[in-house]
């Protein structure tokens, strides 16, 4: 009896990525590895609503399932850990940073293991493997100057990170990826503030980076970080000093209320953000004024 003992073929129909032919030097410890890259058209993307943090929600297809395209946003090395946006990756040569970072390797590896244990960056990146991207992103941009406007990229790095951290918590409930998700939360309103204060300050340009996101497919610019310092103060501020939170929460209602009036007067400004703004400011506005009511009732 003769039997086929030929392995059948991977069907590559079904891919979500691909690497690139073109291998990328590690500007760290000056590695080659390839760059794993989004496949796109075939359905593998359902574009669907847009949250009020500004995520864009991709429908799982029947065909491939869930695709989740911010993770492949970051460059994440396999030989030495390091990682932070394509951008930086691609372009630096800062030698006093790349030493340093170059250090921290098993540090920085050891850290992101107790959160997102058993990662691999030598396969295909799954959704575990895209959230350790980006907390090695997030430890990396710890040791770069203000010259590279890191708070703002730690801001959007650490809300990508909650919104991963829920994904896996969705699919892997009893983890403690719920607990996760509220730690970037609040690390990420801490540097979106931190960020807006820096730019006032003149400290640190945050208006120099190309892409503000939160998300990978839309700009939402400077008007958007005034609104996700307002939304993530509302969201996951502080609720034990409750005269502290209404002092902030005032600020950033005054905040959003100037953006209101610069959009509708602006055919520039995006409309689903002043939509979000105005149920943002209207939530707040609430707040406020039960918070008014009880005082006068006490």
């Amino acid at each position: 009896m003769i039997r086929n003992t030929k392995k059948p073929e991977k069907n590559t129909n079904l891919a979500i990525s691909f690497y690139s032919k073109q291998k990328v030097t590690c500007p760290f410890c000056e590695k080659d590895f390839p760059r794993e890259e989004l496949l796109s058209g075939g359905g593998r993307m359902i574009a669907g609503e847009l949250t009020d943090e500004l995520r864009r929600i991709f429908e799982p297809s029947v065909k491939y399932g869930p695709v989740y395209p911010m993770i492949y946003s970051v460059a994440a090395c396999p030989v030495c850990h390091s990682a932070t946006l394509w951008p930086d990756f691609t372009e630096l040569t800062d030698r006093v940073i790349i030493n340093k970072l170059f250090e921290k390797e098993e540090e920085r590896k050891k850290a992101v293991e107790t959160v997102f244990p058993f990662y691999d960056l030598h396969r295909p990146r799954t959704l575990l493997d895209g959230a350790a991207a980006y907390y090695l992103a997030l430890l990396t941009y710890e040791e770069f100057p203000h010259s590279y406007s890191p708070t703002i990229k730690k801001a959007q790095i650490s809300l990508r990170l909650a919104w991963l951290s829920g994904d896996l918590n969705q699919r892997s409930p009893n983890r403690g990826f719920d607990y996760v998700q509220q730690m970037f939360y609040r690390k990420a309103m801490f540097f979106y503030q931190e960020a807006l204060e820096m730019e006032t300050g003149r400290v640190e340009n945050i208006t120099a980076i190309s892409h503000f996101g939160p998300d990978i497919d839309k700009n939402y610019g400077y008007d958007g970080v005034i609104y996700l310092c307002g939304l993530l103060e509302y969201k996951y501020g502080q609720r034990e000093n409750i005269s502290e939170r209404l002092k902030k929460l005032d600020e950033y209602k005054r905040a959003i209320a100037r953006i209101f009036g610069l959009g509708k007067s602006s055919k520039s400004k995006p409309g689903p953000l002043l939509e979000h703004s105005r149920s943002l400011y209207d939530s707040i506005s609430k707040e406020l004024k039960d918070a008014n009511v009880l005082d006068v009732d006490d």
